[in-house]
């Protein structure tokens, strides 16, 4: 009798990537980091952003810390919209070593497929204090209608007093 076993060759790379991900948050950023919630990372550092929507539209919130606005871009494409950039390591001193370095350098790209109901001609972005707010219209003929509902009087006198008949 011939035992047979399959052997999944990848299945060890998941905890693998785990491992390294607990000792950068135990040790700092000495390890690279594979996964991130979205998947793989595509460099070492990626904005957190906040994606919401309010009564005009989609609202799409991104962290930049340190950054000026020629380090970064922002685009549309093909109702695709991108950031990136890159956040550089700057050394502060020229004397001392670093003992630690928490926070994270590096090149990013994130991007986002906006649904059809976003009006991409009207698209307005700012930048304050690090965060980079992107305001995403909906389109005119996408927006909520509230409908009046007109009730024929004559109609219900009809059904009523037809109720009553029977």
């Amino acid at each position: 009798m011939t035992l047979s076993v399959r052997r999944d060759p990848f299945s060890e790379f998941g905890g693998l990537a785990k491992t390294i991900n607990d000792l950068n948050r135990a040790f700092g950023t000495g390890f690279p980091r594979l996964f991130n919630d979205e998947g793989l990372v595509n460099g070492s550092w990626n904005p957190s952003v906040d994606v919401y929507e309010d009564q005009h539209g989609i609202v799409l919130e991104a962290d930049l810390p340190g950054l000026k606005p020629g380090e970064f871009e922002l685009s549309i494409e093909n109702n695709v919209l991108t950031l990136k950039g890159e956040r550089k390591f700057e050394k502060k001193t020229d004397e001392g070593n670093y003992h630690r370095v928490e926070r994270s350098y590096g090149s990013f790209t994130r991007s986002f497929t906006l649904p059809t109901t976003v009006d991409v001609n009207n698209v307005g972005a700012d930048f304050k204090e690090g965060v980079l707010r992107v305001t995403l219209p909906r389109r005119e003929e996408t927006k909520p209608r509230q409908i009046q509902v007109q009730i024929n009087a004559d109609a219900n006198a009809n059904k009523a007093q037809t109720a009553e008949a029977k």
